[in-house]
């Protein structure tokens, strides 16, 4: 098992800049894939982005690169998303989820929202 717990959310003002954390405790991660969803309200949840545990390669989507950026802690264990120049259209739920390798998301976090105003 692994346990995902999220933080850093909060109002910001179109323009802005936060900082989501992921401290992951339980099973190793070491092999696994962390990643960024989020969700809007009335809206699917979709990916932000991830980042590979081991390798530290990264992925994102692309309403948000160049404006976002995944890293990582190893000594942590933590995985963070640093979200700047935000719109209003970034408003939404956060999640952080994790997979082993070939195996989909199933390790989730309780979420963290961001509110951009505009």
């Amino acid at each position: 098992q692994v346990q995902l717990v999220e933080s850093g959310g909060g109002l910001v003002q179109a323009g802005g800049s936060l900082r989501l954390s992921c401290a992951a405790s339980g099973r190793t991660t070491s092999g696994y894939t962390l990643a960024w969803f989020r969700q809007a309200p009335g809206k699917e949840r979709e990916f932000v982005a991830h980042i590979t545990w081991s390798t530290g390669s990264t992925n994102y989507a692309g309403s948000v690169k160049g404006r976002f950026t995944i890293s990582k802690d190893n000594a942590k264990n933590t995985v963070y998303l640093q979200m700047d120049s935000l719109k209003p259209e970034d408003t939404a739920m956060y999640y952080c989820t994790a997979r082993a390798p070939l195996r989909p998301y199933n390790y989730w976090g309780q979420g963290t929202q961001v509110t951009v105003s505009s």
